[in-house]
């Protein structure tokens, strides 16, 4: 009989009641113990989602981050939190924000906070996880507390549990040593830790623990190679069967070492790699169980079960009882429960599968291996006919968007004059003063803005009363940054649900949930629109709003869009064409709304591309190819205005020293870019590779309610000049402030702007 099991379910909730838990008790309007009641109310919920399954994940539910997590049970805490005594998740939220609730215990009469965990992707998703500290003297401790709670809440429910945990070769690769050290010579401090913790699973009368070593799909140097041989038999000894889970990729040149480590059995993404999976049945042991990814843990399309099993059959032939099922990776990557989408378009409802419809799927694969698919013909059916009719949808395909397409030439993606010519005219237009100062584009979404949006949505608010509350809130945005002193202005977005979904409501091609929420980081959830046919502009996104803002001011209002790959990658894509002929269409369709704000008088122009670094492939040899047409893709959106107006772009949250040279084949005039959290580490590609163009490195780190001061902006700028000209460098914060509130925004703001001051005084 095949074993189905899932790697791990998202944790937020339907209704996403995890962010507001989580936002009421920071903002201590609910306690400690309410927090925690409503995650075990989640956990027991969503275990009994999943109790079809033979097997089901203990230990993946985190009320922050999972990685965080994994931090704390290995006693590895940044120095700076570890003189606060008291509850364990406090400290973990001193780690992820900076501070936890307002009266949490001895932390609330600490006025300033600490500084906050750094934060990036992970690993080429949308989510983003606490990256892990290390230095030489870094020790290693175990805690179990959270994964034994976890796990007997499990059994009290009758569940079959499988913790599940981050491995320790993966562990160490996602954290960053804060000194000179090496980080992988800690491994042998690491792995008695890891061994204790298997023995507590044993004698907890666990079977199996699922151990997570997404790193092996990555390409790996000798030496960290080397560590999973060394890793793995130091855990050889063990009294729990082990299941090593590779995700996001394939395992090329590394499958045979995973096949060979002393493990119990291995996933395979076989979304990505369903060659391998066969290839295994050879590699792997004979007492080895192969689990193959066999739904998309990453997408919501339906799976097309048939031809699913025309490839798992054999497998299960040669298999038997050793061949386990399951989605592709964690489904903390999609919305919950498609059921609740009673909104949504009928047709394209049927074409789609959420992380509850994706277990079903698992459950009609697994009936039908083990007892023919006869038993599911019913099931089977209905796929064949929604998987049908969506290839055949003229929904989908749109001639006059494929003969546009056909119409591109590289001329699309060039200014008229170079940079240095551009940037004369620019600064004689705009006159700006040195060290200029603007924010990244979004104000805070005040409840204001949310009840006029909610009431507007449901028909209580008619189109005439809407706008009028926007603009009283874009109004409000626009004095408030004349009055703190910005130089270039944003409108605020008040009329923006979210920066993806806004533009996606406007293009032809795009479908919405209402429930359709995942998961990006803490509280903060988006709900990635669905892209699923030719995309197309039917009119004008954002002239008018922009247009307003401008009528407000003397100051430069910034034009804001999202960029073309970065709709892309924080969107449900199309499976049916290229990732590349997808972005194509949306780079012609936001060009069409540069030139109309062009046209309207807009003379700075932001195009955030926040999530180019996302979208890398995780293997360096198919980054060349990726970075070729998204870098295209900005081109096509950005360069056909004139040479006196300014393009930027923002990026925010990712490493990404190693692509510097195609952010700069961008040519954009200002990138913005996040440097707070890592401490202006992210400039240390300027050491070799000279930018060319205008660089605001952010200074304030929006994700944290701490403010930051005028001395540190100050010394922060300075470190960048260092490396930059200060001629070239404007003052920003790091990303966008529509999750803070304005008495957080407001004092921050001041002290940037002060700091620019001194910095224009000190020169």
């Amino acid at each position: 009989m095949v074993t189905t099991h899932n790697l791990g379910f998202p944790r937020i909730g339907a209704k996403r009641e995890l962010k507001f838990a989580l936002e009421s008790y920071w903002k201590s309007q609910s306690s400690r113990d309410e927090l925690k009641a409503v995650g075990a109310q989640l956990r027991e919920r969503h275990w009994k989602d999943q109790s079809r399954l033979d097997l089901v994940p203990a230990g993946d539910f985190a009320f922050y981050d999972q990685v965080l997590d994994m931090s704390f049970t290995l006693g590895n805490l940044p120095e700076r939190v570890r003189g606060f005594h008291g509850d364990a998740l406090d400290n973990a939220f001193r780690v992820a924000r900076g501070r936890s609730s307002e009266n949490a215990g001895e932390h609330a009469a600490c006025c300033g906070g600490v500084a906050a965990g750094e934060m990036t992707k992970w690993f080429d998703t949308n989510y983003h996880y606490i990256v892990p500290e290390f230095d030489a003297a870094t020790q290693f401790t175990l805690d179990t507390s959270r994964l034994v709670e976890q796990l007997g809440e499990a059994r009290a429910l009758g569940v079959n549990a499988k913790p599940v945990i981050i491995g320790p070769v993966t562990y160490l690769w996602l954290g960053k040593a804060k000194d000179d050290s090496d980080k992988l010579a800690l491994l042998p401090r690491l792995l008695p830790v890891y061994g204790a913790l298997l023995d507590h699973f044993a004698a907890l009368g666990i079977e199996w623990v699922q151990i997570d070593e997404p790193a092996l799909v990555t390409e790996l140097d000798a030496r960290w190679r080397d560590a999973f041989n060394t890793a793995y038999d130091a855990l050889s000894a063990r009294r729990v069967r082990l299941l090593l889970a590779t995700y996001f990729g394939p395992l090329q040149e590394n499958l045979e070492l995973a096949c060979k480590l002393p493990v119990d059995g291995l996933h395979i993404d076989a979304i990505n790699a369903r060659d391998e999976a066969s290839a295994a049945v050879s590699l792997l042991p004979d007492t080895s169980v192969l689990s193959v990814g066999a739904i998309n843990g990453r997408n919501i399309w339906k799976t097309d079960l048939n031809a699913a099993l025309d490839w798992l059959e054999p497998l299960h032939a040669s298999l038997g009882n050793r061949l386990w099922i399951a989605p592709s990776c964690s489904l903390l990557h999609t919305p919950v429960d498609l059921a609740s989408e009673t909104k949504l378009d009928a047709e394209i409802k049927s074409w789609l599968a959420f992380a509850l419809q994706k277990l079903d799927e698992l459950n009609v694969l697994a009936r039908a291996l083990n007892e023919g698919r006869a038993c599911v013909a019913d099931a089977l059916a209905h796929n064949v006919a929604a998987i049908e009719r969506r290839r055949a949808s003229s929904r989908v395909h749109n001639p006059a968007v494929k003969a546009a397409l056909a119409n591109i030439d590289a001329a699309l993606g060039q200014r008229a004059s170079a940079y240095e010519a551009r940037a004369k005219k620019q600064a004689a237009l705009l006159a700006l003063p040195a060290w200029p100062t603007t924010t990244i584009g979004s104000f805070p979404q005040t409840s204001e803005i949310r009840h006029a949006r909610s009431q507007f949505k449901s028909g209580q608010l008619d189109e005439a009363a809407y706008h009028a509350a926007m603009e009283r809130e874009i109004t409000r945005a626009v004095k408030e940054q004349e009055a703190l002193g910005l130089d270039v202005l944003v409108h605020g977005e008040a009329e923006r649900n979210d920066m993806v979904e806004y533009f996606g409501e406007r293009l032809d091609g795009y479908a919405f949930s209402e429930f359709g929420w995942v998961q990006s980081y803490g509280s903060r959830c988006v709900k990635p629109p669905i892209l699923f046919g030719d995309i197309s502009r039917p009119k004008p996104m954002t002239v008018e709003w922009t247009r307003f803002a401008q009528a407000q001011t003397t100051k430069p209002m910034k034009g804001m869009l999202t960029g073309p790959v970065t709709i892309l990658n924080w969107s449900f894509v199309r499976d049916d064409q290229p990732r590349s002929v997808s972005c194509q269409q949306l780079a012609l369709a936001i060009r069409e709304e540069v030139l109309d704000l062009e046209q309207a008088g807009v003379r700075v122009i932001q195009i955030d591309e926040a999530a180019l670094r996302e979208g890398l492939p995780l293997r360096r040899a198919q980054w060349r190819e990726y970075l070729r047409w998204a870098v295209e893709a900005f081109r096509i959106a950005a360069n056909g205005v004139r040479d006196e107006t300014q393009i930027h772009t923002h990026m925010c949250y990712s490493e990404f020293n190693d692509i510097i040279a195609s952010i700069a084949d961008m040519d954009a005039d200002v990138i913005t870019i996040e440097t707070s959290r890592s401490d202006m580490e992210l400039l240390d590609a300027f050491d070799d590779f000279k930018y060319p163009n205008q660089i605001g490195p952010g200074v304030y780190d929006i994700h944290s309610p701490n403010i930051p001061s005028e001395t540190h902006i100050v010394a922060l700028m300075k470190r960048a000049a260092e490396r930059i000209p200060a001629e070239r460098l404007w003052v920003n914060p790091d990303c966008g402030l529509k999750t803070r509130q304005w008495d957080e925004v407001i004092p921050a703001l001041r002290n940037m702007v002060a700091a620019a001051h001194a910095l224009r005084a000190s020169a």
